[in-house]
């Protein structure tokens, strides 16, 4: 396998712009108050609205 030119990763990675990469996996303790034990809720959710998951779900 030959090396690629940088050029050519980025106009790769601007076809590829609606990847699975844009996406990361975020986990979220939730504790029950009958119990007190933890459960954890995993989401796929689009990397630039993580701040907003986390934020709106206080």
């Amino acid at each position: 396998m030959g090396k690629v030119s940088k050029n050519a990763r980025v106009a790769q990675r601007a076809a590829n712009a609606g990847s699975g990469k844009d996406f990361v996996k975020v986990v979220q303790s939730i504790k029950n108050p009958e119990t007190g034990r933890y459960s954890y809720k995993e989401l796929m959710i689009h990397k630039d609205k993580v701040k907003e998951f986390f934020a709106a779900n206080k």
